[in-house]
Protein backbone atom coordinates (compact mmCIF):
# COMPACT_ATOMS: atom_id res chain seq x y z
CA UNK A 1 0.00 0.00 0.00
CA UNK A 2 0.91 3.58 -1.03
CA UNK A 3 1.39 6.12 1.82
CA UNK A 4 -0.98 8.94 1.02
CA UNK A 5 0.06 11.90 3.26
CA UNK A 6 -2.51 14.27 2.72
CA UNK A 7 -5.54 11.84 2.46
CA UNK A 8 -3.88 10.67 5.77
CA UNK A 9 -3.16 14.18 7.92
CA UNK A 10 -7.04 14.92 6.12
CA UNK A 11 -8.45 11.88 8.17
CA UNK A 12 -5.70 11.90 11.48
CA UNK A 13 -7.42 15.45 11.38
CA UNK A 14 -11.11 14.69 10.97
CA UNK A 15 -10.77 11.88 14.10
CA UNK A 16 -9.03 14.43 16.08
CA UNK A 17 -12.29 16.75 15.56
CA UNK A 18 -14.61 13.78 16.43
CA UNK A 19 -12.56 13.29 19.48
CA UNK A 20 -12.16 16.67 20.93
CA UNK A 21 -8.89 16.37 20.67
CA UNK A 22 -7.16 19.89 19.87
CA UNK A 23 -3.24 18.97 18.86
CA UNK A 24 -0.45 21.79 17.63
CA UNK A 25 0.33 21.21 13.90
CA UNK A 26 4.07 20.11 15.57
CA UNK A 27 1.95 17.26 17.31
CA UNK A 28 0.16 16.23 14.12
CA UNK A 29 3.13 16.26 12.13
CA UNK A 30 5.28 14.55 14.44
CA UNK A 31 2.13 11.73 14.58
CA UNK A 32 2.39 11.37 10.98
CA UNK A 33 5.89 10.74 11.24
CA UNK A 34 5.14 7.73 12.98
CA UNK A 35 2.90 6.67 10.84
CA UNK A 36 5.10 7.14 7.81
CA UNK A 37 7.80 4.72 9.56
CA UNK A 38 5.24 2.21 10.84
CA UNK A 39 4.26 1.44 7.61
CA UNK A 40 7.65 1.80 6.46
CA UNK A 41 9.58 -0.48 9.03
CA UNK A 42 6.22 -2.68 8.91
CA UNK A 43 7.37 -4.17 5.22
CA UNK A 44 10.22 -6.02 6.89
CA UNK A 45 9.49 -6.53 10.58
CA UNK A 46 5.67 -6.92 10.77
CA UNK A 47 4.69 -4.93 13.52
CA UNK A 48 0.87 -4.53 12.16
CA UNK A 49 -1.30 -7.12 10.21
CA UNK A 50 -3.15 -3.47 8.76
CA UNK A 51 -0.87 -2.30 5.80
CA UNK A 52 -3.46 0.00 4.73
CA UNK A 53 -2.00 3.34 6.01
CA UNK A 54 -4.82 5.07 6.51
CA UNK A 55 -6.76 2.69 8.58
CA UNK A 56 -3.95 2.48 10.58
CA UNK A 57 -5.39 5.83 11.77
CA UNK A 58 -8.22 4.78 13.16
CA UNK A 59 -7.10 1.30 14.07
CA UNK A 60 -4.16 2.56 15.87
CA UNK A 61 -3.36 6.25 16.02
CA UNK A 62 -7.15 7.24 17.04
CA UNK A 63 -7.65 4.41 18.83
CA UNK A 64 -4.68 5.22 21.02
CA UNK A 65 -5.51 8.58 21.02
CA UNK A 66 -8.59 7.89 22.45
CA UNK A 67 -7.11 7.80 26.16
CA UNK A 68 -6.31 10.98 25.49
CA UNK A 69 -8.72 13.79 27.44
CA UNK A 70 -8.60 10.75 30.71
CA UNK A 71 -4.97 11.39 30.82
CA UNK A 72 -5.45 15.28 30.66
CA UNK A 73 -7.42 14.69 33.88
CA UNK A 74 -4.87 12.69 35.54
CA UNK A 75 -2.10 14.44 34.57
CA UNK A 76 -4.50 17.89 36.52
CA UNK A 77 -4.68 15.69 39.67
CA UNK A 78 -1.69 14.04 39.81
CA UNK A 79 0.22 17.73 39.69
CA UNK A 80 -2.01 19.30 42.19
CA UNK A 81 -1.66 16.50 45.05
CA UNK A 82 2.46 16.37 44.31
CA UNK A 83 4.19 18.72 46.15
CA UNK A 84 7.55 17.46 45.08
CA UNK A 85 7.32 18.22 41.26
CA UNK A 86 7.72 14.32 40.23
CA UNK A 87 6.64 14.02 36.76
CA UNK A 88 4.25 11.50 35.77
CA UNK A 89 5.59 8.11 35.35
CA UNK A 90 3.61 5.91 32.42
CA UNK A 91 4.53 2.24 31.41
CA UNK A 92 3.65 0.39 28.62
CA UNK A 93 3.54 -3.02 29.00
CA UNK A 94 3.69 -5.25 25.56
CA UNK A 95 4.08 -2.22 23.50
CA UNK A 96 4.67 -3.94 20.39
CA UNK A 97 4.56 -0.84 17.24
CA UNK A 98 4.18 1.73 20.82
CA UNK A 99 0.37 1.50 20.93
CA UNK A 100 -0.84 3.39 23.14
CA UNK A 101 2.56 4.61 24.34
CA UNK A 102 4.18 6.26 22.16
CA UNK A 103 1.28 7.76 20.48
CA UNK A 104 0.75 9.12 24.74
CA UNK A 105 4.45 10.50 24.37
CA UNK A 106 3.94 12.82 21.40
CA UNK A 107 0.88 14.43 23.38
CA UNK A 108 2.28 14.43 26.59
CA UNK A 109 5.97 15.74 26.25
CA UNK A 110 5.84 16.45 30.45
CA UNK A 111 4.95 12.48 30.53
CA UNK A 112 8.13 10.21 31.34
CA UNK A 113 6.81 7.01 29.41
CA UNK A 114 8.65 4.10 29.32
CA UNK A 115 7.83 1.52 26.19
CA UNK A 116 8.62 -2.28 27.92
CA UNK A 117 8.27 -5.18 24.99
CA UNK A 118 10.57 -8.30 24.57
CA UNK A 119 10.56 -8.63 21.18
CA UNK A 120 13.98 -7.26 19.73
CA UNK A 121 12.81 -6.14 16.71
CA UNK A 122 10.05 -4.45 17.96
CA UNK A 123 12.18 -2.22 20.49
CA UNK A 124 14.63 -1.73 17.78
CA UNK A 125 11.78 0.27 15.81
CA UNK A 126 10.63 2.17 18.91
CA UNK A 127 14.44 2.79 19.43
CA UNK A 128 14.90 4.53 15.93
CA UNK A 129 11.66 5.98 15.74
CA UNK A 130 11.62 7.95 18.98
CA UNK A 131 15.26 9.09 18.06
CA UNK A 132 13.96 10.06 14.56
CA UNK A 133 11.08 12.26 16.27
CA UNK A 134 13.52 13.96 19.10
CA UNK A 135 11.14 12.53 21.82
CA UNK A 136 13.33 13.01 24.68
CA UNK A 137 10.53 11.78 27.29
CA UNK A 138 10.84 8.03 25.78
CA UNK A 139 12.80 5.46 27.21
CA UNK A 140 12.67 1.65 25.62
CA UNK A 141 13.34 -1.43 27.20
CA UNK A 142 13.85 -4.75 25.95
CA UNK A 143 13.42 -6.99 28.61
CA UNK A 144 10.24 -9.34 29.84
CA UNK A 145 7.87 -7.70 32.38
CA UNK A 146 8.90 -10.16 34.63
CA UNK A 147 12.76 -9.39 34.54
CA UNK A 148 12.24 -5.43 34.74
CA UNK A 149 12.74 -4.18 38.04
CA UNK A 150 13.48 -0.23 37.35
CA UNK A 151 14.40 2.00 40.41
CA UNK A 152 11.64 4.32 39.81
CA UNK A 153 8.09 2.83 39.70
CA UNK A 154 4.96 4.21 37.60
CA UNK A 155 2.17 6.53 38.03
CA UNK A 156 -0.05 4.19 35.28
CA UNK A 157 0.59 0.93 34.05
CA UNK A 158 -1.26 0.45 30.67
CA UNK A 159 -1.63 -2.09 27.79
CA UNK A 160 -3.61 -2.44 24.96
CA UNK A 161 -2.40 -6.17 24.10
CA UNK A 162 -2.18 -8.14 27.07
CA UNK A 163 -4.42 -11.44 27.06
CA UNK A 164 -6.47 -10.95 30.07
CA UNK A 165 -6.85 -8.33 33.04
CA UNK A 166 -5.22 -10.98 35.54
CA UNK A 167 -2.23 -11.43 33.56
CA UNK A 168 -1.45 -7.74 33.14
CA UNK A 169 -2.31 -7.11 37.12
CA UNK A 170 -0.37 -10.28 37.79
CA UNK A 171 2.79 -9.54 35.65
CA UNK A 172 2.90 -5.68 36.42
CA UNK A 173 2.10 -5.14 39.68
CA UNK A 174 5.41 -4.80 41.28
CA UNK A 175 6.24 -2.00 38.47
CA UNK A 176 2.90 0.07 40.05
CA UNK A 177 3.82 3.45 42.56
CA UNK A 178 1.99 3.95 45.70
CA UNK A 179 -1.67 4.90 44.63
CA UNK A 180 -0.89 3.95 40.69
CA UNK A 181 -3.51 2.50 38.58
CA UNK A 182 -3.51 -0.07 35.83
CA UNK A 183 -4.93 1.32 32.27
CA UNK A 184 -6.29 -1.56 30.12
CA UNK A 185 -7.37 -1.20 26.76
CA UNK A 186 -10.32 -3.48 25.68
CA UNK A 187 -12.76 -4.20 23.43
CA UNK A 188 -16.00 -5.74 24.93
CA UNK A 189 -16.85 -4.76 28.20
CA UNK A 190 -14.51 -7.54 30.15
CA UNK A 191 -17.29 -9.01 32.56
CA UNK A 192 -15.72 -12.57 33.24
CA UNK A 193 -11.79 -10.98 33.24
CA UNK A 194 -12.46 -8.23 35.75
CA UNK A 195 -14.16 -11.42 37.82
CA UNK A 196 -10.79 -13.59 37.11
CA UNK A 197 -8.79 -10.66 38.35
CA UNK A 198 -11.09 -9.19 41.50
CA UNK A 199 -9.09 -10.36 44.50
CA UNK A 200 -5.75 -8.33 43.09
CA UNK A 201 -7.52 -5.38 41.44
CA UNK A 202 -10.95 -3.70 41.71
CA UNK A 203 -12.76 -1.66 38.67
CA UNK A 204 -12.12 2.07 39.48
CA UNK A 205 -13.74 3.19 36.51
CA UNK A 206 -14.62 2.18 32.70
CA UNK A 207 -14.72 4.05 30.13
CA UNK A 208 -16.60 3.10 26.82
CA UNK A 209 -14.42 4.79 23.87
CA UNK A 210 -15.96 5.67 20.19
CA UNK A 211 -13.17 5.63 18.10
CA UNK A 212 -13.83 7.14 14.83
CA UNK A 213 -14.40 4.51 11.67
CA UNK A 214 -14.26 1.64 13.69
CA UNK A 215 -17.60 0.05 14.63
CA UNK A 216 -16.07 -2.42 17.06
CA UNK A 217 -16.88 -1.56 20.95
CA UNK A 218 -13.57 -0.53 22.97
CA UNK A 219 -13.46 0.16 26.74
CA UNK A 220 -10.47 1.42 28.66
CA UNK A 221 -10.96 -0.36 32.00
CA UNK A 222 -8.96 1.25 34.96
CA UNK A 223 -8.29 -0.72 37.96
CA UNK A 224 -6.27 -0.14 41.34
CA UNK A 225 -4.76 -2.51 43.25
CA UNK A 226 -6.66 -4.60 46.01
CA UNK A 227 -3.96 -3.81 49.00
CA UNK A 228 -0.76 -1.42 48.52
Amino acid sequence: MVLDLKACHERLCGGLDELSITLSKQKIDLLLSYLQELHKWNKAYNLSAIRDPELMISRHILDSLALVPYLERFVSAYNKNNSCGEPVRLIDVGTGAGLPGLLLAIVFSEIQTTLLDSNGKKTRFLFQTAVKLGLKNVFIENNRIEKFSPADKFAIVTSRAFASLKDMVSGSAHLLAKNGEFWAMKGVYPKTELADCAQLAHLSVAHKLKIPECDGERHLIILKPVSR
